[in-house]
């Protein structure tokens, strides 16, 4: 089963060429092996540089502790044999390890970095991700990112020279290769903790609509488009837009036209929320049977650099909106989910039947989707479409949580790209609630927190200026007046 062209013996264990399809890869270590194609080309070229760690089971089989992916590479790429350093399972260092973070945990001294070290110095001992869980007693989750952690270079570096969280380092490895967003989040880690999440999720976003607008130019490519890297100025000519051309009878270019149009070109835009659209040029319009339609309302003119800049802000602030939405409802989730409310719940769920009954009545009449999404439950169908009256009779205590519930989601999806916009008072009662009970506000979350700050300001010091203005003396009755003089100077 193996072939060993090398065995070197060393204090712990001994490193061995085996072939890889004979390593059993434990899938529950990392739930996501990605081989991009530079990593698999240097794998093909030269080999696997560093051993990876496994263990042999009872049976004699070698099992991949660290190193799935190089293990996975090697195969994909037809390696004959890769090196592997194995170490054998010890109980008494298993033991041991437990043992040292038991104490240190008492002693508040273990940080997110000890636990890495120790999670993947049980798994060079044979422990699976479960076992070290169970013997720990901590989340077989945590245990698998902390493994991942281990495994990733930059990840585990992070952690130990920034003192980052084990989320926050398991975060990193969503960007492997993009060093500009891992040196960022880095940054925020450091510097901005609080804005981390937001951070994460923007970047998150962006990778998405990166990845789309990737997959669309690709498709057109394969379609016979010229993909241009920007959308065409005004007073450009090299490309037409199609939206500003009809046919020779006045009808409008139909897509199967454009895709055989010659000259035929796409810019593909993102939009709000993410999504991205391809805009159709045409190098030689005339020469594919279209003209220019004289009712089409051309541009007026060129934007002007105020105009281009208030639309870069207005993009990135609601393209930042959605990344903020996305953090602010998985933290109402996991925040409905503590056992214990703070105390002034029920006086917030009282303002949410009053202050922001109308947005919460109108969310409950369609059955508070997002209510139900929150706690965690399915809603019903149409007929059926209540189910947290279920989760009040199954658990009484859970009363006050349900009703949180629908008013955090009554309120939370009246919210949208607007609220930053426009900002209003409602708005920012909600948003500084929530930050009262420990949520992070993003950039563009502060934006309608501090407009409304400053709303109160500017009438806090209108009134004191009103205050402050000189009261005009009542007309004095010049009787009254002399009687006064008379009776001081006796």
């Amino acid at each position: 089963m193996t072939t060993n062209t090398a065995t070197v013996t060393t204090q712990q264990g001994t490193v061995e060429h085996i072939d890889p399809n004979m390593i059993v890869v434990e899938a529950n270590v990392r739930t996501e092996a990605k081989l991009p194609a530079e990593f698999l080309a240097s794998i093909k070229q030269n080999g696997v540089l560093t051993p990876i760690l496994a263990r042999r089971d009872d049976h004699g089989t070698v099992i991949v502790r660290a190193g799935q992916r190089r293990t996975l590479a090697a195969r994909e790429v037809g390696l004959a044999s890769i090196p592997a350093y194995i170490v054998d399972a010890d109980e008494k260092t298993v033991d041991r390890i437990v043992q040292q973070m038991a104490e240190n945990e008492h002693r508040e001294a273990v940080t997110d970095a000890d636990r890495v070290a120790a999670y993947q110095q049980l798994a060079f001992e044979g422990l699976t991700p479960t076992v070290i869980a169970k013997r720990l007693n901590t989340k077989p989750a945590t245990v698998k990112a902390g493994i991942a952690v281990a495994e990733n270079a930059a990840a585990a570096s992070a952690i130990v020279s920034h003192s980052l969280t084990l989320d926050q380092a398991a975060t990193l490895i969503e960007f492997e290769g993009d060093d500009d967003t891992v040196a960022e989040l880095i940054e925020v880690a450091s510097t901005e903790p609080g804005q981390f999440a937001h951070t994460a999720q923007r970047a998150r976003d962006e990778k998405a609509t990166v990845e789309q607008k990737a997959a669309v130019e690709a498709e057109h490519a394969e379609r016979g488009y010229t993909v241009l890297d920007r959308e065409r100025g005004y007073y450009e000519n090299d490309y037409t837009l199609v939206r500003d051309l009809v046919t020779a009878d006045g009808a409008r270019p139909s897509q199967e036209q454009i895709d055989a149009a010659e000259g035929r070109a796409v810019y593909v835009a993102t939009y709000y929320g993410g999504q991205v659209r391809p805009v159709y040029y045409l190098a030689d319009p005339k020469a594919a049977g279209f003209r220019k339609d004289s009712g089409s309302g051309a541009n007026s003119g060129p934007m002007t650099d105020e105009q281009k800049a208030e639309r870069k802000t207005l993009i990135a602030n609601n393209k930042a909106w959605v990344s903020a939405e996305t953090v602010r409802r998985e933290w109402l989730a996991t925040f409905l989910s503590r056992k214990t409310l703070p105390k002034d719940a029920a006086q917030f769920i009282a303002q949410g039947l009053t202050i922001h009954g109308l947005t919460v009545g109108s969310a409950s009449r369609d059955g508070n989707a997002l209510a139900h999404e929150l706690m965690g439950v399915e809603r019903g169908g149409y007929y059926d479409h209540d189910k947290l009256s279920g989760i009040v009779e199954a658990t009484p205590s859970k009363a006050q949580h349900v009703a949180l519930a629908v008013v955090l989601g009554g309120i939370e999806s009246s919210t949208s790209k607007m609220s930053w916009r426009n900002p209003g008072t409602r708005d920012a009662l909600y948003l500084n609630q929530i930050a009262a009970w420990g949520y992070s506000l993003s950039e563009v979350e502060q934006i309608v927190t501090e407009h409304e700050r400053s709303r109160v300001a500017a009438r806090a010091e209108q009134a004191a200026k009103a205050d402050a203005q000189p009261v005009e003396a009542e007309p004095v009755d010049q009787d009254d007046t002399s009687d006064d003089f008379d009776e001081s100077e006796e």
